[in-house]
């Protein structure tokens, strides 16, 4: 057995929370060339990475769902298939690390519901130092004016 057949045996998984991890086999990874700087290396090489993921593919919350649809943004498309353009670095291979982390990260980042706003009043006490506020401050102004005489 070649080494490279038994390294597709393993079924890798990325754990993006405690309750939800996605199948490596489901990301899609093309390299395209990448704009910038970079010399003639850059018009002969394939380095930028594309990502594409299927949102599709994994079972998520709805409300998680809908956090995730405007993370993502533009980079969702209207079938729920993320794409993630890498060109950060030279490389391929830091190019992909670079895309599956940003993915995670946008994963990770709908799994967290927000904390929902209490709202407060304010206290007698701050109430109290706001008018004290106002009432110094149109002291200061009402002594700019000068005094009229009517003849």
């Amino acid at each position: 057995m070649v080494l490279g057949d038994s390294f597709s045996l393993v079924n890798a998984m990325l754990r993006v929370s405690r309750d939800l991890t996605i199948d490596e086999n489901d990301i899609e990874i093309g390299f395209v060339r990448a704009s910038g700087p970079g010399g003639q290396n850059v018009n002969k090489l394939a380095t930028a990475a594309q990502l594409r993921f299927d949102t599709r593919k994994i079972t998520l919350p709805e409300d998680a769902a809908l956090r995730l649809n405007r993370i993502a943004g533009q980079r969702m498309t209207k079938e729920g298939v993320i794409v993630i353009h890498a060109q950060r670095f030279r490389t391929q291979e830091r190019n992909r690390a670079d895309a599956i982390d940003r993915l995670l990260e946008m994963l990770r980042e709908a799994m967290v519901r927000p904390i929902p706003r209490r709202a407060t009043k304010p206290t007698f006490g701050s109430k109290q130092r706001r008018l004290e506020g106002k009432k110094r401050r149109s002291d200061i102004k009402s002594k700019r004016t000068t005094a009229r005489f009517d003849d």
